[in-house]
């Protein structure tokens, strides 16, 4: 079995795409109350800045900063995870492997992480969340989005409300792929 390492950077800022096993499911907005109060229990024992956050159907993006000298965002997604997890009916269909190792069938085991490397490489991933509605077709417009920081970047001007979308917009979203 291949083994996966992680780059840690203590006090570091990533950037995360986490995913439903499976990708038809639309548990994330279908519970959204449950996965804002998991993300919100857990930054309280666990703190971390979330500086942006989209969420879907079957996946979120999200970059987080985690508190100077930790580098722990394993714990806090196993906590994330497990916590919404818990608030799901046991309905999901479980592999022998899943059901030996005491698993739900929620989550897709693995996820995806990226430190950010400096203001650039931040900036594009940050436009990359705000644009993935529109990305994957559920919106035409960012703004559209309800699930997202978009709208609090919008509140404090960082980005227009127009952005990516819609008559005068700065961004087309092509630079976004």
């Amino acid at each position: 079995m291949r083994q996966y390492i992680r780059y840690r950077l203590p006090g570091g800022c990533y950037f995360f795409t986490i995913v439903l096993a499976r990708r038809t499911d639309r548990y994330l907005v279908e519970h959204i109350d449950a996965l804002r109060t998991a993300f919100r229990n857990v930054k309280q024992t666990h703190p971390f800045r979330l500086d942006a956050l989209v969420v879907l159907p079957d996946h979120l993006h999200c970059v987080w900063t985690l508190p100077e000298g930790d580098d722990d965002f394993s714990t806090r997604w196993f906590l994330i995870k497990s916590s919404f997890s818990r608030t799901l009916p046991r309905s999901e269909r479980r592999s022998v492997s899943r059901i030996r190792k005491g698993e739900r069938g929620i989550w897709q085991r693995r996820y995806w992480e990226h430190a950010i490397r400096d203001d650039v490489d931040y900036q594009r991933h940050v436009d990359y969340i705000h644009y993935n509605p529109v990305k994957h077709g559920y919106v035409s417009q960012v703004a559209d989005w309800q699930y997202s920081t978009f709208h609090r970047y919008a509140r404090l001007g960082i980005y227009p409300r127009n952005w990516a979308g819609g008559v005068g917009n700065e961004l087309d979203g092509s630079r976004l792929e």
